[in-house]
Parts: structure tokens; C-alpha cells; sequence
């Protein structure tokens, strides 16, 4: 009985990972091709502006507090302050064509030379234990996908939604999510 247990979960686990890989690959597919709208198809906005913004306004906060430790009534204006400005940012960068550069260049805004992360699209799928060495998983529901040698290089986040995996996350290198949160001015 153990062993058909162990081995239904095992099967139930590589579908799983199958399933995770070959949405990745169309991701990547829909990248490199320069696919928008079958990059939208394949990304959970909402999500994927929370995890943005999320970065930025964390970044924010710690540019305000360099200098000096902030009190919690700073934190919370600076929290929602630099949240609606963040957001504002974040929602011009967040268009199909811009998706669709950063996953196929890694070019977050061309107006800022470090905003810039390693392209999904440079991902080669022809060594599949080099992609699931990529793979970590965040969630029951959720992976990431390194897209660099080292964890500080970026990452993109995938939730499952519905009947598929969905892109829902930018994992931004830290240089590029200080250049982002240097546009934001200091209150």
C-alpha cells in the first residue's frame, strides 16, 4: 500500500513539474518571438503590479531611512505616499509591449541605463535539468525561475491560476529596483 502511495505522489509531483516547465517554455516561446498578446495571456496583471510596486516602495523606504531610522508614522506615509506614486510608475511600465521587452531584452525602462535584469528569452530549454535547477518553488501555488547564475541576478515569479501557470512576478535585481525607486521624490 506504502508503495502505491509513494509512487501516485511521485507521479502527481512530475506532473506537476511538467506542467510548471512546459509554461515556462511558452512563456519563453511568446518572449523570444515578441508575442504580446500571448504574453498577457499568460500573466496575472494584478499580481504582477503588487510585486512591483511591492519592490519600489520597499526600496523607497529604505532610501528615506538612510540617514536616520524612521518613526512608524513616517513609515505608514511613506508606505501609502510612495505606494501611489509607485503604483503610477508601475502601471506605465506594465504595457504589453513593455512586458514583452523586459521577459525578451531584460530592459525594464530604457530611460534608466541600471534598470535592467537577465531576459527570459535567453533561457535555453534544450537542457532540461539546467531549467528545473532554475525552478524553486515560493507557494504550494507559486515558483520562481531564476534567470541568472546567482540569486541576485532576478528571477520571475509563476502562480497557478485557473487551469495554467501565469506570470506574476518580476523579482527585480536590487540595483534595478533602486534606480526605479530613485525616480520617486523624497518627501
Amino acid at each position: 500500500m506504502r508503495w502505491l502511495v509513494g509512487t501516485v505522489l511521485v507521479l502527481l509531483v512530475s506532473f506537476v513539474i511538467y506542467v510548471a516547465v512546459w509554461s515556462v517554455k511558452g512563456l519563453v516561446e511568446a518572449a523570444q518571438s515578441g508575442n504580446g498578446p500571448g504574453i498577457i495571456a499568460r500573466t496575472d496583471l494584478p499580481r504582477l503590479k503588487r510585486s512591483l510596486v511591492d519592490q519600489i516602495v520597499r526600496a523607497y523606504l529604505e532610501r528615506q531611512g538612510a540617514k536616520r531610522p524612521l518613526s512608524l508614522m513616517e513609515r505608514v506615509l511613506a508606505n501609502t505616499y510612495g505606494a501611489s506614486i509607485a503604483d503610477a510608475l508601475v502601471g506605465k511600465i506594465l504595457t504589453e509591449e513593455n512586458i514583452t521587452k523586459i521577459l525578451r531584452d531584460g530592459v525594464v525602462t530604457e530611460e534608466l541605463p541600471d534598470a535592467h535584469m537577465p531576459a527570459l528569452a535567453g533561457l535555453d530549454f534544450s537542457n532540461t535539468f539546467g531549467i528545473l535547477r532554475r525552478l524553486s518553488p515560493v507557494k504550494i501555488v507559486e515558483f520562481e525561475i531564476a534567470l541568472g547564475n546567482d540569486a541576485s541576478s532576478g528571477a520571475i515569479s509563476l502562480h497557478f491560476e485557473g487551469n495554467g501557470w501565469k506570470l506574476s512576478g518580476f523579482n527585480l535585481p536590487a540595483n534595478a529596483v533602486r534606480a526605479l525607486a530613485e525616480t520617486l521624490p523624497i518627501k
